[in-house]
């Protein structure tokens, strides 16, 4: 059983993602291979070359993802063209993960599941979900960015309600560590059942 873990900024899916693998479940994220996938010479990179050239290349090699960042969140095009490098990769990571993994059902962290229109995907969803006041507060804390960033950001993810229209469970992480992770508990005993119950 593939479970999709996904939620927005700031909501806490990667502490929710820690209290699953506490419990002996593979996880993997997404975000981290796609950033690990532009890494100094991995093939990822060598695309970027050939696509983007060398203006956002600094002078140790790597990329300046945070001038990156700003461009492609105003300019879908740019987008479009990096996603088309980095998803490929991604997923092969994804599928290798699957089929390697000896849990009894797999987590895949994914931000973007309603943005992506992936959630075929999946044979579940689970949405770790807060109000929009507390993500701005955690992510801005977390990330040190200011408020208006983190804004933009939320801007160009998808809504709470598309996210909940598309999640088969929800956990509302608006209370502390030790709520949250007993939410994960709950969630994945109702996993097991289900595996059980197949």
């Amino acid at each position: 059983m593939i479970i999709g873990l996904t939620g927005g900024i700031g909501c806490g899916k990667s502490a929710a993602a820690d209290f699953f693998m506490k419990l002996g479940i593979n996880v993997i994220d997404a975000d981290a291979l796609a950033k690990d996938s532009l890494n100094l010479n991995t093939d990822g990179y060598n695309q970027f070359l050939q696509e983007f050239g060398t203006s956002y290349i600094l002078n140790d090699k790597t990329i300046d993802r945070k001038k990156l960042r700003v461009e492609i969140f105003s300019n879908p095009d740019k987008r479009i063209k990096l996603e088309s490098i980095i998803h490929p990769i991604v997923s092969k990571y994804i599928v290798d993960f699957i089929q390697n993994s000896t849990s009894p059902y797999s987590v895949i962290m994914v931000p973007l599941i309603y943005e992506t229109n992936s959630s075929q995907n999946y044979d579940r969803i689970l949405l770790i979900d807060c109000d929009e006041e507390l993500q701005i507060k955690r992510a801005s804390a977390r990330d040190n960015q200011n408020e208006l960033q983190i804004k933009s950001v939320m801007a160009s993810q998808a809504s709470r309600t598309q996210r909940i229209s598309i999640s088969d469970d929800i956990i509302i992480n608006s209370m502390s560590l030790e709520h949250l992770e007993s939410e994960v508990i709950k969630v994945h005993n109702k996993y097991m059942e289900l595996l059980n119950n197949a």
